[in-house]
C-alpha cells in the first residue's frame, strides 16, 4: 500500500507541473508575439520544453509499470531513468542551446525593440505565481518521499525517484528564469536599452544547459545501476543478524527502478544449522521485505563456505 502511495506521489508532481506549464506557455507566447522580447522567447521555449518533459515522464511511468516478460524478466522499471535522461539531454540542453543562439543574435543586434514591456511584466508575474504553485507541490511530494527527513539536496542526490528530481529542477529553473526575464524586461523599459532583454535571455539559455548537465550526471548513475541507500542497506543487513549465520560473505544490491531492488547475498552458516538452510533463508527474506515494505524486493540468497582467497 505504501509503495503504491509513493509511486502515485512521485507522479502527481509531474501532472501538476504539466498543467501549470501549459498555462504558462500559452501566456508567454502571447507575450512574445506582442513584444518581440528575446527573454520572453526563451521563456516560451523553456515552457514548451517543460511540457515535453512532463509528457515524456508520464510515458516513461507507463512503460515502467509493464509486467515481467521473457525479455525483461525483472520488468521495465528503469524506463523512468531512460526517459528522464532523454528529458535532460535532449529537451533541457536542446532548449537551452536554441535559447542561447536566439539571445546571442539579439545581443549582437541590441537595436531590436521590446514592445509592451509592462504587459510582459504582468505575464511574467502571473507565470511566477503559477510556477510557484507547481514548485510548492513538488516540495510537498519531496516531503512525502523523504521519509528519513534528509536535507533537501542530500535527498535529491540519494533519491532513486528520477521524476521528482526532474520536476524539482524544472520548477526551480522556471522560477529563476522568470526572475531573470523580469529583471531584463524592467531594465530594458527603464534604461531604454534592449541589450538587457537579450542578456537575460542568454542567461536563461545557460541556465537550462546547466540544469541538463546536472541531471544527466545523476541519471547516468541511475541507468548504470545504483545500490540501495545506506539506510536501506542497514535494514537489509539487520535481517542477517542471526545466531545461525557464522559470517556474511557478501551482499550486493541494485535498484531496478525507484521502488524495485535486487538483493543478492552469500552467507556461511554455522555447522549445526546447515541442515536448516532453506528455513533460515526464508526467514531472512521475510524480515527484509518487512523492513523494506515500501519496495518490491527480488531476493537471492546462497549458502556457501567462507574462503578469504575466493575471487568475487
Amino acid at each position: 500500500m505504501e509503495n503504491k502511495k509513493q509511486q502515485k506521489s512521485g507522479m502527481f508532481a509531474v501532472i501538476a507541473a504539466l498543467g501549470a506549464n501549459l498555462l504558462v506557455a500559452i501566456s508567454k507566447f502571447i507575450g512574445f508575439g506582442l513584444s518581440g522580447s528575446a527573454a520572453m522567447l526563451n521563456e516560451s521555449i523553456h515552457s514548451v520544453v517543460d511540457c515535453g518533459n512532463q509528457i515524456l515522464l508520464l510515458f516513461g511511468d507507463r512503460q515502467a509499470k509493464k509486467n515481467q516478460s521473457a525479455l525483461h524478466q525483472f520488468g521495465e522499471a528503469r524506463a523512468k531513468y531512460f526517459f528522464s535522461t532523454i528529458v535532460a539531454t535532449f529537451l533541457f540542453f536542446g532548449g537551452g542551446v536554441i535559447g542561447v543562439m536566439e539571445a546571442f543574435d539579439k545581443l549582437m543586434h541590441p537595436a531590436h525593440e521590446v514592445e509592451n514591456p509592462w504587459l510582459l511584466i504582468v505575464i511574467l508575474l502571473v507565470g511566477m505565481l503559477i510556477e510557484g504553485s507547481s514548485l510548492r507541490i513538488a516540495f510537498k511530494e519531496i516531503s512525502e518521499l523523504n521519509t528519513e527527513k534528509l536535507p533537501l539536496f542530500k535527498f535529491l542526490h540519494e533519491s532513486r525517484h528520477s521524476e521528482i528530481l526532474v520536476i524539482f529542477a524544472e520548477d526551480l529553473c522556471a522560477i529563476i528564469g522568470l526572475t531573470l526575464a523580469l529583471l531584463g524586461t524592467i531594465l530594458t523599459a527603464v534604461m531604454h536599452n534592449a541589450m538587457w532583454d537579450a542578456l537575460s535571455g542568454l542567461l536563461i539559455g545557460f541556465l537550462l544547459m546547466g540544469a541538463a548537465i546536472f541531471l544527466a550526471r545523476e541519471f547516468y548513475s541511475l541507468i548504470v545501476g545504483e545500490s540501495v541507500t545506506q539506510s536501506d542497506l542497514t535494514k537489509i543487513l539487520s535481517a542477517f543478524d542471526r545466531f545461525e549465520i557464522d559470517r556474511i560473505i557478501n551482499v550486493k544490491t541494485v535498484h531496478l527502478g525507484p521502488d524495485e531492488i535486487l538483493i543478492a547475498a552469500k552467507i556461511d552458516l554455522i555447522t549445526s544449522e546447515e541442515a536448516h538452510g532453506s528455513t533460515i533463508i526464508n526467514a531472512i527474506e521475510v524480515d527484509i521485505r518487512q523492513a523494506l515494505s515500501d519496495k518490491k524486493c527480488y531476493i537471492y540468497i546462497e549458502i556457501d563456505e567462507f574462503d578469504e582467497n575466493y575471487a568475487r
